[in-house]
C-alpha cells in the first residue's frame, strides 16, 4: 500500500491531515481518561488515579504527535498512540472501538493523503495550464 509509513516525512497534505485525526483523537482518549477513573473509583481500585493521569498523559503526547508530524518521527509516534489507544481497551473496553475507529482515519489520512500529495507535485510538475 503507497503511503502507508511508519517513519520518515510526510507530504503537506498528508501530515496535515493525520494532525487533525491526532488533535480530535486527544479529546476522545481524554474522556476515555475520564471514564477508566470513574471506573476505577466506583470499584474502589487503587489505580483510579493513575488511569486518569495515564489517560491524559496520552492525550497530551496525541497534541504532541499532531505538532511533530512535520518530523519524521512523527508517524512513528502516531502509530504508537494508535496501538496505545486499543491497548486501553483493557482498562475500558469501548476504547477497542475507538481505537480501530481512529487507527481507520490515520490509515485512511495516509494512503489518500500521499495519493494528494503526489497529485499536487504531477500538477506543480506539469506548470501552469495553458489556455
Amino acid at each position: 500500500m503507497a503511503g502507508l509509513v511508519f517513519y520518515g516525512t510526510l507530504g503537506k497534505f498528508t501530515w496535515r491531515m493525520c494532525a487533525l485525526v491526532l488533535a480530535a483523537q486527544s479529546v476522545i482518549v481524554f474522556f476515555g481518561a475520564l471514564v477508566a477513573w470513574g471506573i476505577g473509583s466506583a470499584e474502589k481500585a487503587g489505580a483510579a488515579t493513575a488511569y486518569l493521569w495515564v489517560g491524559s498523559a496520552v492525550a497530551v503526547l496525541c497534541v504532541v504527535a499532531a505538532g511533530l508530524m512535520r518530523t519524521a518521527y512523527g508517524v512513528t509516534l502516531g502509530w504508537l498512540i494508535q496501538v496505545g489507544t486499543v491497548a486501553a481497551a483493557v482498562i475500558v473496553p469501548l476504547m477497542a472501538l475507538v481505537g480501530l475507529i481512529f487507527g481507520g482515519l490515520w490509515v485512511v489520512c495516509l494512503v489518500q493523503g500521499h495519493r494528494i500529495d503526489e497529485l499536487q507535485r504531477s500538477h506543480q510538475a506539469a506548470g501552469p495550464a495553458t489556455q
